[in-house]
């Protein structure tokens, strides 16, 4: 495994570096957008990005460790499977707040105290005491649920209502994040493995690097963002996010109730649209196995060697190869509907687990098999994400979009937390570990959710068969797509 690893992550840093070449061939020559020529908004841009990404820079580097680090503690799998659970429900029970803290304690600050949470999530894992490992769970779960709204929430709103950029330059800044979002987690695995096994550091070590970085993140926002922030002529309404309301008490009393509309829309939303239901079936069906998948990898593979760092470029290299995958097969040279590469991403990922029951049948572990098969799985995740994003732009409203995104994470955590509980429950009960069947029947009860997955696309495109919203821009003519 030692020999793949490493073969495999030069292999896929030349594909996707092939990829991205043949992509920008293919992609016509453009003029120069307005927001690239403007000094004002590249500097706004830039000062976010910095912190930006530092926060997903720190978030990364505890990735392919953390299993490791719990299995050098000596804790069993199935304690292992409730600590991934706490994190897990405690993002189900901060995602609603982590909208909410932004309108009370104001955008900066609530960054700021992500920066002090994930620090503090990240210094438990020096603890081999069970009980401070949950708290650290907790922690996590709650940085993960304000890292994925917060920053943008500030970005959002120094863009429109204090800069007055326009809207339409708000994707290029998350573009650029996105595309560096890959690299960071490519290169996350390297450093993290550099630390962890090069450097016989401990599997520990990654996090305490992470520390640094938040504190890093922490100073670029309580100093470039105070100072951009300063430039706004009214900072007294700091928790004014479209309310306008300058009172304190009055914006609380309003945020609340706004939180409890925007709930109530976001599900009549729901409920009264079957694409929007079916798109929130195929999104929790196949981010729950996401989740699931982020257990699993490291018992499979690690009793056969593979540095674990690596393994987890390769993994990363395998989604950035999806993504530039995407873009190839959307240009205006090949022109697929991104509905069909959902369909293949979904696909794939159900082929993906399907081996997988196979390469972990107990007794005779096939660990190479194991490992295409996560790339694959890996390779179908880089093409969902932007497939899934173009189609839920497409079917759901912008202003009810986040109320709408949160019920849909609501399924998709509580099946993850009930697929690790079932894995729990097995281990438990058979005394078994990894060589045990309870990973390989996870991974049967995966794939079944996979193609369940893809019955409910095939649902969603069977109903909009003539709906142009479901196309690109560029094929909305051709009526034979679906």
């Amino acid at each position: 495994m030692l020999v793949t690893a490493y073969f495999a992550i030069i292999f896929l840093l030349a594909l996707c570096v092939g990829l991205e070449l043949t992509a920008r061939r293919l992609t016509p020559p453009q003029s120069t957008p307005t927001a690239v020529a403007n000094p004002v908004f590249r500097r706004f841009q830039s000062i976010f990005l910095r912190a930006y990404l530092l926060a997903l820079w720190a978030d990364w580097l505890q990735g392919p460790y953390l299993y490791k680090l719990y299995r050098h503690y000596s804790f069993l799998e199935s304690q292992i499977a409730i600590l991934y659970v706490c994190g897990l429900a405690s993002c189900v029970l901060f995602a609603p707040f982590s909208g909410w803290l932004p309108q009370v304690l104001g955008r900066r600050q609530t960054c700021l105290l992500f920066c002090l949470s994930y620090s503090a999530c990240c210094l438990t894992k020096l603890s081999r005491d069970y009980f401070v490992l949950i708290v650290g769970r907790v922690l996590g779960g709650l940085s993960t649920s304000l890292l994925a709204t917060t920053f943008e929430a500030w970005y959002v709103h120094r863009h429109v209502e204090v800069h007055d950029f326009p809207k339409e330059w708000i994707p290029s800044t998350f573009t650029k994040a996105a595309t560096w979002n890959h690299g960071l987690a490519v290169g996350a695995g390297l450093v993290a493995n550099l630390l962890a096994e090069w450097l016989h550091l401990g599997p520990v070590a990654p996090f305490l690097l992470a520390v640094p970085c938040l504190a890093c993140c922490g100073w670029v926002v309580l100093t470039d963002w105070g100072k951009e922030e300063a430039t706004e002529s009214s900072e007294g309404d700091k928790q004014t996010l479209l309310l306008g309301t300058p009172n304190g008490g009055a914006t609380r009393l309003s945020a609340r109730a706004r939180f409890s509309r925007s709930c109530q829309d976001g599900l009549r939303c729901l409920l009264s649209d079957r694409r929007v239901m079916l798109l929130g079936g195929v999104q929790a069906l196949f981010e729950s196995v996401l989740y699931i998948f982020v257990f699993l990898w490291t018992p499979v593979l690690d009793p056969h060697g593979p540095p674990l760092g690596i393994v987890f470029s390769c993994l990363m290299a395998a989604s950035m190869a999806g993504s530039l995958l995407y873009r190839l097969a959307t240009s205006t040279r090949y022109r697929l509907q991104p509905g069909h590469v959902l369909c293949v991403a979904v696909l794939m990922a159900f082929f993906s687990l399907f081996m997988l029951t196979f390469s972990t049948a107990p007794g005779q572990p096939r660990p190479h098999e194991s490992f295409l098969a996560f790339l694959l799985l890996e390779l179908a995740c880089g093409l969902y994400f932007p497939a899934f994003s173009f189609l839920q732009g497409r079917v759901i409203p912008e202003e009810k979009r986040a109320s709408v995104l949160a019920w849909f994470r609501l399924p998709l955590h509580l099946l993850a937390c009930l697929g690790l509980l079932a894995l729990h429950g097995e281990v438990s009960g058979t005394g078994g570990g990894e060589g045990g069947s309870g990973t390989r029947h996870m991974f049967g009860g995966c794939a079944v959710m996979m193609l369940a997955a893809l019955m409910a696309v095939v649902s969603l495109f069977t109903l909009g068969r003539n709906d142009t919203d479901l196309r690109l821009e560029g094929t909305r003519g051709e009526g034979d797509m679906y």
